[in-house]
Order: structure tokens, then C-alpha cells, then sequence
């Protein structure tokens, strides 16, 4: 038989996969991928239901349901000031990962180069290949996982067309403050690139920090393409309901690849998001105070066990450094926790295509129930 793609020839299996089917196999408690082990609010199930009994069970406009598409457009109006037509700017997606995939294939030609921030999400290599395109990795300095503006200037040549922002950023847990944002919008519009900002963690912030949407910056709102995903605001990732909200022409190029890779997206869940939405300011306090608890409780106990790092300020994850307590990198220490400790976690140098960084730290996920929390650091204790 003939081969392949040669798109996918170098393709490996995602890490997060490989790690959830190792913890399986190791009977290991999973902090590693990135999904609650718990279930979201009872109210928005029922309102799935209801849609369900209501007769919303048949193909939505490809483009996402009406309701849908107007509450996207009045929270982004209500929390940013930002104004996105729900007509000609606002996309529903099969989750974030499928927005990012047509914000790619739809912008990008062979040979354009896409800087990509490390560490990142791994799904934006994959697009960028799949669409010809070249990652050019910058890397996110650790410990605070700042950008050097200059290393990010000459990493921009006149190939570069787009650039991926992750803000609140996963795996790091970071929180971009303004002056950061203004310094990376600065050089996009100086070379004339589009930016496509993944915040799916928009409302899991503490701590006083703020979100800070990239489209909000002067400048920005016509380049900025933002993605973001109701699965990681109400705790339903299986849901998989995403959405991008760009200029008329970015919009129309996503749609033309989005009617042909999944064209509609599920209508009852898409009508409970729709109400879910409208209820943001009275569910959103309890979401945010639920995750903190988690990350404090989890943060306290990594601190008795002698790892030292700065507590998050945005998502539910913790990059931890291990050095202190291994000298194996991420990889082969990701592996002995899975297999010794029964812990499993995500090796971050899987985020990475510059810097040896990763090597150094373990990804941790929180957003897990009290006694999967409690089990895992038992088990963490035997270190």
C-alpha cells in the first residue's frame, strides 16, 4: 500500500493521550491532563436537557446557533467593551482545538512562518504543519516565563504572517499583565501580523490578577483573533463548544474550512451554553472561588514537599520545577512518578521546540476533586 501523508509523517501520538492511557495502565492517579475529574453546575445540564426535549436535536447553521452567537457578542460587549457582530464575526467551533485549526488552515500558505510562544499548547505546531506553515518557536523564560522583546523581534522575518498569544497560559499558569501585552501588540503591528489569542482560561484568574483581552489593546481589535471555550468556564469539556470572534474576512476564511472539517457543532449543547452565558455575573464568583481553593490546597502541599515556585495566578496548572528533587529530566521523572508513585503528570519539554527548558519542570493539573487531590499527595509524600 502507498504511504501516508507526508503532513503527518512526523506526527507522534499527543502527549496527553500517551500520559492519561500510562496512568490507566499504572492504576496512578491522573493530575495530568487537563479536564476536571469532576462534573460542572447541575443547572446547565438541565437546561441541555430541556433543549433536548424541546426539539433542538438537528443541525445547527454551521456557523453556530443564533442565541449562541448573540450571547457570545453581548459578554464580550458586557466584560471587554469589545464589539463583535454576531453575523459576520463570531464563529461556533468544536471547542477551542478546532478554532485554532481553522484559524490556521484558513490564514496560513506553505512557507509562511507563525511564531509560536514556548511553551504552548501542542495543538498549534500540529495546525501550523498541517497547513504548510513553519513554526518559530520564542521561548517564555523561566521562572516567571517572561518574553524578551528582542529575542521576539528577530524571530519575526518578512515570512512571518501570524503570531499565537495563550493568555491565561497553559501550561504555565501565567497571567500576561498589560505592559507585557502592549510590548508584543507593538511589534505585531509593526510588522503587520494578525495575532491569534487562545483564552480559553479567561475567567479562572486569582489573586487580583486581570484578563486582559489582546483585541482590547489600541491597535489590536482588527488583527486580534480571539478563541475561547465555554468547556473551561463551566467545567464541561466534553461539551466542546468553542468559538472565534475576528474581523469579517478572518471570519469568513475560518467558516469556509469549518463547513467542510465538522459543519455544525451540537445544537442542545449550543443553546444550553447560550443560557449559560447569560448567567455569567452570579455563576462566575463560586467558579472562581471553587479553583482557588483547589490550587491553594494543592500549592500548600507541594510547598511541604520541599518544591519551591511561585503560586499561579491564572488557568488550573502548575509548572514545578524538580530539579530539587531529581536529576532525571521531565520526561524519564514523568515516567518513574507513573510507575513508583502512581502520580501521573504531563512532561512539559513536549511544549517546547527551542528550549531545553521543560526538562526541568512537571506540569501539574488541579482541577480535581478533594480525594484525587488527597491520593495524590500520599502518594507524592514517598518522594
Amino acid at each position: 500500500m502507498k504511504d501516508t501523508a507526508l503532513r503527518v509523517a512526523d506526527f507522534k501520538d499527543s502527549i496527553f493521550g500517551v500520559i492519561s492511557r500510562l496512568a490507566r495502565e499504572h492504576q496512578a492517579v491522573n493530575l495530568g491532563q487537563g479536564f476536571p475529574d469532576f462534573d460542572g453546575p447541575d443547572w446547565l445540564k438541565e437546561v441541555a436537557y430541556k433543549k433536548m426535549q424541546e426539539g433542538h436535536n438537528q443541525y445547527a447553521p454551521f456557523h453556530g446557533t443564533q442565541n449562541l452567537r448573540q450571547e457570545i457578542s453581548h459578554y464580550y460587549k458586557n466584560f471587554y467593551a469589545l464589539n463583535y457582530d454576531p453575523e459576520t464575526e463570531v464563529t461556533v467551533t468544536v471547542g477551542a482545538t478546532e478554532a485554532i485549526y481553522l484559524v490556521i488552515t484558513g490564514l496560513i500558505n506553505p512557507g509562511d512562518e507563525v511564531v509560536v510562544l514556548e511553551p504552548f499548547y501542542d495543538s498549534y505546531v500540529a495546525s501550523i504543519k498541517m497547513a504548510g506553515g513553519i513554526p518559530v518557536p520564542v521561548t517564555m523564560h523561566a521562572p516567571d516565563f517572561t518574553i524578551d522583546l528582542k529575542e521576539l523581534e528577530a524571530a519575526i522575518t518578512p515570512r512571518t504572517k501570524l503570531l499565537i498569544l495563550n493568555n491565561p497560559h497553559n501550561p504555565t499558569g501565567k497571567v500576561w499583565d498589560k505592559s507585557e501585552l502592549m510590548g508584543v501588540s507593538q511589534l505585531v503591528m509593526k510588522n503587520d501580523l494578525y495575532l491569534l489569542s487562545d483564552e480559553v482560561y479567561e475567567f479562572l484568574v486569582f489573586d487580583g490578577a486581570k484578563h486582559i483581552p489582546t483585541a482590547t489593546l489600541d491597535g489590536m481589535r482588527e488583527r486580534t483573533i480571539t478563541v475561547s471555550s465555554a468547556g473551561k468556564t463551566f467545567g464541561l469539556t466534553g461539551w466542546k463548544i468553542g468559538w472565534i470572534c475576528a474581523n469579517p474576512s478572518v471570519t469568513r476564511a475560518c467558516r469556509l474550512v469549518h463547513q467542510y472539517v465538522t459543519f455544525a457543532v451540537s445544537t442542545p449543547m449550543q443553546e444550553a451554553v447560550a443560557e449559560g452565558l447569560k448567567r455569567l455575573p452570579d455563576y462566575l464568583p463560586g467558579f472562581v472561588e471553587l479553583y482557588k481553593g483547589k490550587r491553594d490546597q494543592f500549592y500548600g502541599e507541594l510547598k511541604k514537599l520541599g518544591f519551591e515556585f511561585s503560586i499561579p495566578k491564572g488557568t488550573y496548572f502548575m509548572m514545578v520545577p524538580i530539579s530539587k528533587h531529581t536529576s532525571l529530566n521531565d520526561v524519564d521523572f514523568a515516567m518513574k512518578l507513573i510507575k513508583e508513585y502512581k502520580v501521573a503528570t504531563v512532561p512539559p519539554s513536549a511544549f517546547y521546540l527551542k528550549s531545553t527548558e521543560g526538562e526541568k519542570f512537571l506540569r501539574f493539573c488541579f482541577a480535581k476533586k478533594d480525594e484525587t487531590i488527597k491520593s495524590a499527595v500520599q502518594n507524592l509524600n514517598r518522594l
